[in-house]
């Protein structure tokens, strides 16, 4: 898979995992993702090549309760994004 968006005057291409998270985050809107509604092995290192390439992501911290309680990350894409090309691979 592999995305191509613009922003900000930028064109800026992913591809594999970076591509699906950026989707999944365009898909969410302002809802946002997190790892327990939209599972992948990694999330924070998907989020982290995308800032690193511009994008503004927003990371919400979420407490859960449960035999695990703790928090989880909710990712929100801040970043207003023009889908200019996609392809599946």
């Amino acid at each position: 898979m592999s995305i191509t968006v613009l922003t900000g005057g930028d064109c800026l291409s992913f591809d594999g995992r970076n591509a699906w998270a950026l989707r999944e985050l365009i898909n969410a809107g302002v809802r946002g993702c997190t790892p327990i509604d939209n599972p992948a092995p990694r999330w924070s290192a998907y989020v982290f090549n995308l800032r690193r390439a511009g994008l503004a992501i927003e990371t919400v911290h979420e407490r859960h309760g449960g035999v695990f309680a703790g928090t989880h990350a909710r990712y929100v894409l801040r970043s207003l994004v023009s889908l200019i090309d996609e392809e599946a691979a």
